[in-house]
């Protein structure tokens, strides 16, 4: 019996994992053992023992000899490739989104982002992390954020792509959580990205589309190699 309910312990352990990743309860480069695992996840040690193989193959940690487990460190190597990969994946993606996504799906996701715009605008110019309101919205926004590429990448319907690429996703996370404090000024240029790719989509214009999330990638590198 706990043979058969293993696996299903030790994918709850992989989330766990990633959402204590999400919230910064785990950081880059941080040491951590698996007791420490097993406290933060609630989880027994059979999972977290069968948790490991899989993060190291994912990049997520690595193992120090005498030393315990390390969370990935956030370097200019780890930027420059998780942003290559991601690139390499979207252009041929937004080209298949732009030609199969649905009205109704391009529609949500343009009222949405505007959405985001109207509040952030509301919001003022300040900083976001001054308020819990703001904190709030940047919450908000970064789910938007990431619904419009998972939604693109979705579209293919490609099992090993969607994997490959929610693994990438997670380190992206994790840079971005080593930044700098967002302000309405990144939410709002972020935003106003998005609406040009879902504009060419709209058009169904699929050189567009792959010009705009080629400009939104590269702004973003940018943005995390100059933090």
């Amino acid at each position: 019996m706990r043979e058969k309910h293993a696996p299903k312990l030790s994918q709850k352990a992989y989330e766990s994992f990633t959402y204590h990743l999400s919230v910064r309860a785990l950081r880059a480069g941080q040491l951590i053992s698996q007791r420490e695992l097993v406290s933060l996840t609630g989880l027994p040690l059979g999972a977290i023992r069968e948790l490991i193989p899989r993060l190291e193959a994912e990049g997520l940690i690595r193992t120090i000899p005498q030393r315990g487990m390390s969370i990935a460190e956030v370097d200019p190597k780890l930027v420059k490739d998780a942003f290559e990969f991601r690139l390499f994946l979207e252009i041929q993606a937004v080209n298949y989104f732009t030609k199969h996504a649905s009205d109704n799906l391009v529609g949500q996701l343009l009222n949405e982002t505007k959405d985001i715009i109207a509040l952030c605008e509301l919001e003022g110019g300040s900083d976001m992390t001054s308020s819990s309101s703001s904190s709030s919205l940047i919450a908000d926004a970064q789910a938007v954020d990431w619904k419009l590429h998972e939604q693109i990448i979705k579209t293919l319907n490609n099992k090993i792509i969607i994997d490959a690429y929610r693994v990438n996703s997670i380190k992206i996370r994790l840079i971005k959580l080593e930044q700098t404090s967002l302000t309405q000024a990144n939410v709002i240029s972020t935003m106003n990205e998005h609406l040009d790719i879902i504009h060419a989509v709209q058009m169904r214009d699929q050189a567009a589309a792959e010009r705009e999330i080629v400009k939104h990638i590269e702004n973003a590198r940018f943005r995390a190699l100059s933090n």
